[in-house]
């Protein structure tokens, strides 16, 4: 059967919601499209209850799509839109159904749509898992997720540690690593000048950027007290934080006040819309990821897109993904570290070597070899 006979339905989050699920699913929607396939999106009518949503909303204010087929229709806890959903895409008969795997709640729902949809004989189910065990965890997780690993024929992983996790929840399914491919889907690499003058930011000062919602486990007060570093804050150097909380807000101001270190920081912490995700990155230096747990980042994929250098924490994907020394820093999970690193960046001049590691590092991670991946399971 030739790519333009074959159809390919993606299952979960896309527009209306927003975020890195939706912008993953788009990006990947829109490969299979390039390659001539017939590609449906569905997603979700109630992705999170309110009491799991710890944002200020799921939704995108940012213009529909017009490029892509989404429909809105799965409830994640409703059974019988799960029901209806499954019969839905059992009668379309797609080659592929795809469901990326985030978090043991959502099990139940995209478990039972995959488990009805493959009963028509032709549909395979392929899923692409962030994580099997979450950063975040609550009681119940084990059993929900190994129901979705049940009802799935071949999984991606984009991390070699979630490849060994998803191992001990079934060792004989087709398995594949392969990491996240580069997020080019927020404009291109451009003018510093002319993304600082945006932001309204100084064209001088050098910029650091965390980027993305603000987790514990993402070690934003780690980089806190690397900016308090009497070296740092000593330097010119300045810390972009760009994203929205999704850990107590408070908590995070007393540490900045305690650490005296307000004038070192330019805070954005409301959702970054996806039209002025490339100025952040085009405006900073050098990106900063001092997470204390991970498995893999789209963050790290946004930055290679835009050439940026990183410091990285030793925890998961994040070395297999970040070479020390070529694209950035791999450090300790702790603040002196994290500030070496950053110090080191800076007063050694090694942006044009390490913007030229990017260039070399970003030719890796290329959506068309995750689709090659996603046949090869087969």
């Amino acid at each position: 059967m030739s790519s333009s006979e074959k159809s390919v339905v993606i299952l979960g989050s896309a527009y209306p919601l927003r975020g890195g699920l939706a912008n993953y699913n788009e990006r990947l929607a829109r490969e299979y499209i390039s390659r001539g396939y017939k590609v449906k999106i569905i997603t979700f009518s109630l992705q999170y209850p309110n009491f799991l949503f710890p944002g200020k909303t799921q939704f995108s204010e940012e213009a529909a799509p017009k490029d892509l087929d989404i429909e809105v229709l799965l409830n994640s806890v409703n059974p019988f839109s799960w029901i209806a959903v499954g019969n839905k895409i059992r009668k379309m008969k797609p080659d592929l159904l795809i469901a990326k795997f985030w978090l043991p709640f959502m099990g139940p729902s995209l478990g039972t749509v995959a488990r009805i949809a493959k009963r028509n004989g032709v549909t395979k189910v392929v899923s692409i898992i962030d994580n099997i065990i979450p950063h975040e965890k609550r009681i119940g997780d084990h059993i929900l997720a190994k129901y979705f690993v049940g009802a799935v024929d071949g999984f991606i992983s984009m991390s070699q540690s979630v490849l060994d996790d998803l191992n001990t929840f079934d060792a004989q399914k087709p398995k594949i690593f392969t990491p996240h491919p580069v997020y080019d889907n927020f404009g291109m690499p451009s003018n510093k000048q002319e993304a600082r003058n945006n932001l309204n930011l100084d064209i001088k000062t050098p910029y650091i950027l965390f980027f993305g919602f603000i987790r514990d486990y993402k070690g934003l007060d780690l980089l806190l007290r690397a900016m308090a570093d009497e070296r740092v804050r000593n330097s010119d150097i300045k810390l972009i934080i760009a994203g929205e909380y999704y850990s107590n807000e408070q908590k995070y101001l007393d540490l900045i006040a305690q650490l005296g270190i307000e004038d070192k920081l330019v805070l954005a912490t409301d959702f970054i819309p996806d039209s002025k995700v490339g100025d952040y990155f085009n405006a900073c230096d050098l990106v900063v990821q001092p997470y204390k747990t991970a498995t893999q980042s789209g963050v790290t994929q946004i930055a290679y897109h835009f050439e940026k250098p990183m410091v990285v924490t030793r925890v998961g994907g994040l070395p297999e993904i970040v070479p020390d020394g070529i694209a950035g820093y791999v450090v300790d999970v702790d603040p002196i570290s994290i500030a070496n690193s950053i110090l080191d960046y800076f007063n050694n001049n090694k942006e044009a070597e390490m913007v030229e590691g990017c260039k070399e590092e970003k030719k890796k991670y290329l959506w068309s070899t995750l689709l090659n991946k996603i046949d090869d399971l087969f």
